[in-house]
């Protein structure tokens, strides 16, 4: 259940007339234009880009992205988006980044369904006019390549179905391939790319029964190359995403400043699917409500915004 709350009744024209207002002349209207694209789901925001350009011959992202600026512009940006256009743009960026945000590539992977990665890749065609997985293998290297481009590729079973001997026998190999210093990686990437989702979870509950310790952890006594981070990351969100972007958004702000980039990224991809649920997670964890630890970390109109997608304005 999304945590943004938009109205049934809208007319994309007179919202695209109300934010021409808010952007001509000298200086945006920031909360004007707030007001109006906090409140309103994809479909209607593609609705209102398309009748900004019927009615103005321009691109509305294009105008924003010249009126806005900083923090509050980029998050803006990435929220105007279709959802696949801004997780291609997201894996785009992580790929340019000097040291490359892999953890972004594993995210989309692994929380997004088959349907949605397998559209989230047409986009990235459609915008970069290469492959996604293509991207991903001149980027990296070695057994994180083939664990990244095996899950960029991956077109998993969706369904609810669980082998339970299938589930104990890979929890063996993956015991196995752990515990061995050499470890088996192709194995563990064989699995981990390849199960659905439900499966994958009957084998970490497996491990974590014969083990006493959940596989996450043992990894992290393992190793700390980005490999081992990945496989982490990989495992965290096919096994509860929620928690895992309750630790993004933590982190996020634990650090000296912020991390703007993960904080906007969890919230806009996040406001309209299950918000809701990460904010209890967050509350469970930290008992502080998630809105007033963003609204302590950031300020002005990025604040703004962040907290109306959150559904909590101040």
């Amino acid at each position: 259940m999304a945590s943004l709350i938009a109205p049934s009744k809208h007319s994309p024209i007179e919202d695209a007339e109300a934010l021409q207002r808010a952007v001509k002349g000298w200086g945006a209207d920031e909360k004007a234009i707030i007001a109006i694209l906090g409140h309103r789901n994809g479909t209607q925001r593609t609705q209102i880009r398309q009748a900004y350009y019927d009615l103005y011959q321009e691109d509305l992202i294009k105008r924003l992205e010249s009126e806005l600026s900083g923090d509050f512009e980029r998050a803006m940006y990435r929220w105007i988006l279709e959802p696949a256009e801004r997780e291609a743009l997201l894996a785009n960026i992580a790929m340019k980044n000097a040291n490359m945000n892999y953890h972004v590539i594993v995210e989309i992977s692994c929380v997004s369904s088959p349907d949605e990665l397998f559209v989230v890749r047409r986009a990235y065609h459609d915008r970069y006019k290469r492959s996604m997985e293509e991207d991903v293998a001149t980027n990296t290297t070695g057994h994180l390549r083939q664990l990244l481009v095996g899950l960029v590729s991956s077109f998993r079973y969706g369904g609810s179905e669980v082998n339970a001997r299938l589930a104990q026998s890979e929890a063996d190999i993956l015991h196995e391939a752990i515990k061995n210093k050499n470890h088996n990686h192709e194995e563990v990437i064989r699995i981990l790319t390849t199960r659905s989702k439900t499966q994958l979870v009957a084998t970490f509950n497996c491990y974590r029964h014969d083990h006493g310790i959940a596989i996450t952890k043992k990894l992290l006594d393992e190793g700390s190359d980005d490999f081992h981070k990945a496989l982490r990351i990989a495992i965290s969100c096919i096994n509860d995403h929620k928690k895992y972007y309750e630790k993004v958004l933590r982190s996020a702000m634990e650090t000296v400043g912020i991390d703007e980039d993960a904080l906007t990224r969890v919230i806009v991809t996040r406001a309209e699917k299950d918000m809701e649920d990460i904010k209890k997670v967050f509350y469970k964890r930290n008992t502080v409500h998630l809105e007033h630890a963003v609204a302590g970390k950031t300020s002005g109109d990025y604040k703004k915004f962040l907290l109306t997608l959150m559904a909590k304005e101040e």
